[in-house]
């Protein structure tokens, strides 16, 4: 009898709610899929990239003109997200057999302390902002593969003295924490078939006021023949807008 009873209770039940009208219907006409901030492509890869300005047209057209690109401007502007871009596209064309990325180890304004593990484990944290750009152009499946057989080299900046890049696509990122000299070391690495884009913005220095060589490097190229120095301003940041409104006024 218990069970009897717990069965009818149960059909009573499921009519009532059969009869229950659904919280949001499907003629609702608010949908989260189909508001703004939800309308995005799909984040596996992406295969072409469009500028979304003049001085980022300026900036994808100089890097397929020239074996040495300087990239300054502020922050938001693309400049390195269109580098990794351009160094993919380079690769899968077979222009260059390999894509070098380097960036200073300079911690902003923060020290984290000893970092365990080998030499990719201890860049990983400044390197990130590279993954994610190759991560976007080319998927994770590819990139963990290109990081394993080498076709995607991670090179600190201390240990490039001394080498000569061949058939590579360079992209050193963050250049304005990088001294003069250092930089000089940098662009001497420049070997046949490379191309090299350094991209930075001379006003978000981490190091001491006067050691960042960025702005006096980008002066002394400008006039020398076959390297193309882009400069990006405010006015070309595709971030949030209030990004633009607050390096106005910061």
């Amino acid at each position: 009898m218990a069970k009897r009873r717990h069965f009818e209770h149960s059909n009573r039940n499921d009519k009532h709610q059969h009869n229950v009208e659904p919280l949001y219907t499907s003629s609702s006409p608010w949908d989260p899929l189909n508001q703004p901030a939800f309308d995005r492509r799909d984040q596996s890869y992406v295969r072409k990239i469009k500028p979304q300005n003049a001085n980022q047209s300026l900036l994808l057209e100089a890097m397929a003109k020239n074996n040495l690109v300087v990239a300054a401007g502020p922050a938001g502007t693309g400049k390195t997200y269109l580098a990794i871009s351009a160094a993919v596209e380079a690769l899968e064309a077979g222009r260059v057999d390999r894509i070098v990325l380097s960036r200073p180890a300079v911690e902003a304004g923060e020290s984290l302390g000893f970092l365990p593990g080998d030499l990719h484990e201890k860049m990983a944290p400044f390197l990130r902002p590279l993954y994610d750009a190759l991560n976007d152009r080319m998927g994770a499946k590819r990139l963990k593969q290109h990081l394993a057989d080498g076709t995607i080299e991670i090179a600190p900046i201390g240990f490039m003295r001394g080498r000569t890049l061949n058939n590579a696509f360079v992209v050193i990122d963050e250049v304005q924490n990088c001294t003069y000299n250092q930089i000089k070391m940098l662009l001497t690495r420049l070997g046949w078939h490379s191309t090299m884009v350094l991209t930075g913005d001379p006003d978000q220095s981490d190091l001491l006021e006067g050691m960042s060589g960025l702005a006096d490097i980008a002066r002394k190229l400008e006039n020398v023949s076959g390297i193309a120095v882009v400069r990006l301003k405010d006015s070309d940041i595709v971030r949030h807008p209030l990004v633009a409104s607050m390096l106005g006024v910061l």
